[in-house]
């Protein structure tokens, strides 16, 4: 468990909560610059609308689109179902797609 999260961190993923158990870490995502940048550009051109979406966007990429990598040791659900896993190559597959 501590191999993996020491792996993640190298991928800037950080350490958000951890127990003896299970170890949670996030990604921050900031969204694509370039995207950011030419809203920028057109709101201070054209209309400040793009500027709404600018923060529409950043807030979605910050917020909600960035991984969350929950490291446990436990391999039954509270229900006694099964828990699936993923290897690490489809964690940070994930991690590091572009929206």
């Amino acid at each position: 468990m501590e191999k993996i999260s020491e792996e993640l961190s190298q991928k800037k993923f950080k350490i958000v909560q951890q127990e003896n158990h299970y170890i949670l870490m996030r990604k921050r995502r900031y969204g694509n610059i370039l995207i950011q940048a030419i809203c920028l550009i057109l709101a201070l051109s054209v209309s400040w609308v793009f500027l709404i979406i600018n923060i529409v966007y950043f807030s979605y990429s910050f917020l909600w689109a960035s991984p969350n990598v929950l490291i446990t040791t436990e391999k039954v659900s509270e229900e006694g179902e099964p828990l699936e896993f993923s290897n690490m190559d489809e964690i940070l597959e994930k991690a590091n797609a572009i929206l």
